[in-house]
């Protein structure tokens, strides 16, 4: 059955690659983005450009901040679904500025569940990350968790979006599926994000700075993620109900494994300095992921060395990556 879904931070690394995957399926799509400065914006124009040209897709310029705008967004396009990605990302930077990840991810977010309410209880598929488990020694990170102990006020915004939704959910009975994911890389990563920034310095010839020798992040590629969210949407349009789910890979890697598998892919040394892992990082990520896979059939499919090789094509091949990322290739 066709969906009018709306996407928020449709433009963006993961928002742009689930609506391309939505529009495949015959789903009409509503994508909205700020084209926050955040990172160069001309990579969000690259990321639109095939849904541009495709039938029953439609790009709204504008920002989840205003609760007015949003308002009449749901007023106009009537979705049957929302995918909620637009976020402030970025674990390091929120310890600069945790003002803006507050607007944003909790004032932000909470203005798209009011619409979602206000339009009839629209169903809601709710980004969130592995970074609200913070201090934890239960590994795998599973969705009992209280997840009490964040590390940055990144992740405490998302956990703190989580409880609104919680509350929302209880009281109105709206539908509403909450997704962690696990370190998220592939083609349209952002360039603050591990692989991408990686990549730049490997080609320059920099060296790379890694937080902690023992550091391991459960590395997901982009295209398992987006299967994950689908089945979301599905699971969350069939009843009014609330549920969390991690999206991972379930298989931690070492940091310096995933230099290393770059570096050749590359075909170009790596240089590595070792530094300290900073007070907002965990030391590990890992997701058990068996409950997205009994409700769904969420199934991690892309290994890490796949991934990688994918990543380095589409660097190479597309004109959707920025040319720092070509190289002397």
């Amino acid at each position: 059955m066709a969906r009018t879904v709306l996407v928020t931070g449709g433009a963006g690394f993961i928002g742009s690659k689930v609506a391309d995957r939505l529009l495949e399926q015959g789903q009409r799509v509503i994508a909205l983005d700020s084209f926050d400065p955040y990172y160069d914006p001309a990579q969000k124009e690259r990321n639109v450009t095939w849904a541009l040209g495709q039938r029953g897709y439609e790009l709204v310029r504008g920002d989840v901040r205003s609760r007015e705008s949003v308002g009449a967004l749901f007023e106009r396009v009537r979705p049957d679904a929302v995918v909620h990605l637009a976020a402030r990302a970025g674990v390091r930077a929120s310890v600069e500025d945790p003002v803006s990840y507050v607007e944003v991810n909790e004032l932000g977010g909470l203005a798209i569940l009011d619409a979602a309410r206000a339009a009839g209880n629209v169903p809601v598929v709710f980004a969130s990350t592995s970074s609200v488990y913070g201090a934890t020694d239960r590994v795998p990170f599973r969705e009992d968790d209280p997840a009490v102990g964040p590390l940055s006020p990144y992740a405490a915004t998302k956990r703190g979006a989580e409880l609104m939704a919680h509350a929302l959910h209880h009281l109105h009975r709206q539908p509403i599926c909450l997704v962690r994911f696990f370190t998220v890389y592939g083609p349209r990563g952002r360039p603050d994000m591990a692989v991408h920034s990686f990549t730049r310095k490997l080609l320059a010839r920099e060296p790379i700075l890694l937080h902690g020798e023992d550091t391991q992040r459960d590395f997901t590629y982009v295209d398992d993620i987006v299967e994950g969210v689908l089945g979301a949407i599905t699971w969350v349009c069939a009843a009014p109900r609330l549920g969390t789910f991690n999206l991972g890979r379930s298989e931690p890697v070492r940091v310096r494994r995933l230099i290393e598998l770059l570096a050749e892919a590359l075909g170009v040394p790596a240089h590595v300095e070792l530094g300290a892992l900073g007070a907002s990082e965990s030391p590990v990520t890992a997701a058990d992921v068996s409950a997205a896979r009994s409700a769904f059939g969420y199934e991690p499919r892309v290994s890490l060395e796949e991934g990688i090789a994918r990543w380095v094509e589409w660097c190479r091949q597309s004109d959707e990556a920025a040319a720092e990322l070509r190289g002397p290739l």
